[in-house]
């Protein structure tokens, strides 16, 4: 499944022994802190690893593993996605690059018609990602991490929308 960029992003089925990597990464940086948990061992990784209906992509760049993103079926034709950089890479143009390149597998190899996913609410990083692709605020809702709650934009992206952005960028 290797699929490269024209930006030399390779993103690849994420394998087991990229899980002690992206485990033993560095802390994000303070203004990303809360967002750590994803990368540990109790993360996302632990949680959706080897699950059906669910694809794991790890991200490389010259080699170095700088990102996974994951893709989970939520029905036959609807998936949620994450996504989590190295935290040195936070912010360098790698986030959107990795959305696409996954965007495009799950629409066109995994027959998905919608993705959908949550972002916090003060990362209004992320969220320009999210819009600048194409992705749409749905609405809001609050989950529990680590004992807090915490507030969160949902959003989501149809097949015909994506490709019809993608298009207007040509």
């Amino acid at each position: 499944m290797p699929y490269k960029s024209s930006s030399d992003i390779l993103i690849r089925n994420l394998l087991p022994d990229d899980i002690s990597i992206i485990t033993d990464w560095p802390s994000y940086q303070a203004c990303f802190k809360e967002l750590d948990y994803a990368l540990r061992k109790r993360g996302w990784l632990s949680e959706y690893f080897g699950k059906p209906d669910t694809k794991c992509y790890a991200a490389e760049h010259s080699g170095e593993l700088i990102g996974f993103a994951i893709l989970f079926k939520t029905s036959k034709t609807e998936a949620e996605f994450r996504i989590a950089l190295k935290p040195d890479k936070t912010g360098s143009g790698y986030g959107k690059i990795i959305t696409s390149m996954v965007l495009n597998d799950g629409f066109i190899n995994m027959k998905i018609n919608r993705i959908h996913l949550i972002v916090r609410e003060n990362n209004p990083m992320a969220i320009r990602l999210y819009k600048s692709i194409g992705f749409a605020e749905r609405g809001k809702c609050v989950k529990e991490i680590n004992g807090k709650a915490v507030d969160f934009l949902v959003m989501d992206i149809l097949y015909k929308q994506y490709f019809q952005k993608s298009k207007e960028k040509l």
